[in-house]
């Protein structure tokens, strides 16, 4: 066995309703807007885990629709997976994980996220994807 650091597999909903609005959450750890998603359990798929954490950290049910991109924070060692979703039942409410839970316009949610969670809503709206991506935990590194 390697002492070589694991890394871990995170996952992260785009949710996007019928109007375009996008379901953000207010993180309570570091107080930053952020799609809702966290960490991908040893036992499910990344489908099953991307519905359970959104609905964890919002209320809200949801059905991924595709994959969007696979991102690294190079700092963390944390994979996400990011999937765009719609929403199939349930109301954003505040949980123990998030301050606020709510659907903000596109250009609200990229102005609120910082870049690295922001990109994952611009590349939720675009077709050429999947985007493979790393970032530093705040900014996109090139």
């Amino acid at each position: 066995m390697s002492d070589t650091p694991r890394h871990s597999v995170s996952v992260t909903g785009v949710v996007v309703r019928s109007d375009g609005h996008v379901l953000m959450i207010k993180r309570a750890d570091d107080g930053r807007w952020v799609p809702p998603g966290g960490v991908l359990e040893l036992d499910e798929s990344p489908e099953a885990g991307v519905i359970r954490e959104v609905l964890e950290e919002t209320g809200v049910e949801v059905k991924p629709e595709r994959l969007i991109g696979v991102y690294k924070n190079m700092r963390l060692g944390v994979v996400s997976l990011a999937f765009r979703c719609h929403p199939v039942a349930g109301e954003p409410r505040a949980t123990d994980e998030a301050f606020v839970a709510s659907w903000l316009s596109v250009e609200d949610a990229i102005d609120a996220a910082p870049e690295a969670r922001a990109v994952r809503v611009t590349d939720a709206f675009r077709e050429d994807g999947p985007f493979v991506r790393v970032h530093d935990g705040t900014w996109l590194l090139t």
